[in-house]
């Protein structure tokens, strides 16, 4: 391996530069003048590297961390069964029913949106409850903004409380070997302070004193107890059914040694099998460019790392007394990072830097490129599904009405993750 910048051959410095685009791509959403999301990018990027590097198709492969892919697979499979079953939607509409103040809904929201966020895709829960937590504010008359952006800065919390909540949590427990129920009980903590934090902020804080904004005024709507029309109406028997497979699955994650993906990818078989719900249904509804994502990044991390200059990065910064492996140096770069170029990508330059540095790094490092997902409004996919779905309802959320709540949350996070980790 080169041991100097000089040692370096020009195929080294063109998966630098690929490398570099790649991640100007993770920044940006996309390249300028070119109809490529970040899902693009990532795959183009492999495909450069290579094609540069004669990486052999087989080394690409193996780059790829399958069991990740498998889990997360699987329960995108999952997720879209309670979907289809419309089960998010019908237990939005219930805790909308309920005869609570505006702090208590609110509260309720956070609750529910990230104990969900915990067993299923935060992601997913954004995208099945913005349009109902939004009908159900215009009908109430109470300003929708504080609500919205709550339900996306509680599912990205509440995800964190897991490693099946995030794609993220996913590959940080699968590369470092993470036991399931040796996270949750690190995780816990700091996840519901985070979540009171976040109620505290919305409930007494600058957002609670905020009048409707002229674009955010109750319109007539219809009655919130009943589902829209592009909304899968509630199916007892399919949610039933997805439940259980979820349950099982947590239990087989908490109390058993069984291999995460090899369960997650069983439970996904039966609910595949069905005779009411057709598989190109579920299918379609599986975030197949995630998952393109990942597998790209993975080809295009291992080229880079294959070059020695990662490795020769980390080593300087540990002449400058700076390890990655510490929890401050840790907070701030997953924290950074998760901001330049979104979480996932964060984790997965990070994490080949972490191995052998014990189970509190893994959770440190999951904690805070999940909870720096609230600090901008571009910080989390979460984020900006909600921020998309609430514009069809014409509610605005622009990126200075998220940091009035994102920023101080984020800070307030980071702190309760910097002090609950220094204690355990």
């Amino acid at each position: 391996m080169p041991t100097s910048l000089l040692d370096h051959n020009a195929t080294d410095w063109g998966i630098v530069a690929i490398f570099a685009t790649v991640y100007l791509g993770m920044f940006l959403g996309g390249l300028p003048r070119l109809k490529l999301d970040r899902s693009g990018v990532a795959l183009l990027g492999a495909i450069a590297v290579i094609g540069l590097s004669g990486l052999p198709v087989e080394d690409a492969a193996r780059a790829i961390d399958l069991p990740t892919i498998v889990l997360l697979f699987a329960f995108m499979v999952v997720s879209a069964q309670m979907r289809l079953g419309g089960f998010y939607g019908a237990v939005t509409r219930r805790v909308g029913v309920m005869p609570l103040s505006r702090n208590g809904l609110l509260a309720a929201l956070i609750v529910v949106s990230g104990a969900l966020s915990a067993v299923f895709s935060n992601d997913v829960i954004c995208l099945a409850m913005t349009p109902v937590v939004a009908r159900l504010c215009l009908q109430r008359g109470l300003n929708p903004l504080p609500f919205l952006i709550g339900l996306a800065c509680a599912a990205n919390i509440g995800s964190a409380a897991t490693l099946i909540g995030n794609p993220q949590n996913m590959l940080i427990g699968s590369v470092l070997q993470l036991p399931f129920g040796g996270y949750v009980r690190q995780a816990w903590a700091p996840v519901a302070i985070a979540l009171v934090l976040l109620w505290l902020w919305l409930g007494y804080g600058p957002g609670a004193r905020t009048a409707p904004a002229p674009d955010a005024r109750p319109a007539p709507q219809a009655a919130v107890t009943e589902a829209p029309p592009e909304e899968p109406a509630f199916d007892p028997w399919q949610t039933a059914k997805g439940l259980l497979v979820a349950s099982a699955l947590m239990l087989i994650f908490l109390f058993t040694d069984w291999p995460r993906d090899v369960a997650a990818l069983v439970g996904a078989g039966v609910l595949l099998l069905s005779r009411r719900l057709h598989s190109s249904h579920v299918l379609g509804l599986i975030d197949w460019p995630l998952l393109l994502l990942f597998m790209g990044l993975f080809v295009v991390n291992h080229a880079f790392e294959t070059t020695g200059l990662a490795a020769q990065a980390v080593a300087w910064l540990g002449t400058q007394g700076v390890h990655l492996t510490d929890p401050g140096p840790l907070l701030v770069a997953g924290a950074v990072l998760s901001n330049l170029v979104s979480n996932v990508p964060a984790v997965m330059l990070l994490l080949p830097h972490l191995g052998g540095s014990g189970e509190q790094a893994g959770v440190m490092l999951a904690l805070v490129t999940t909870f720096a997902g609230n600090l901008l409004l571009v910080g989390s996919i979460a984020n900006l599904i909600v921020a998309d779905l609430a514009r069809q309802q014409g509610i605005v959320i622009d990126w200075k009405r998220h940091a009035v709540t994102g920023i101080p949350v984020t800070l307030l996070t980071l702190a309760v993750v910097w002090g609950w980790m220094k204690l355990a």
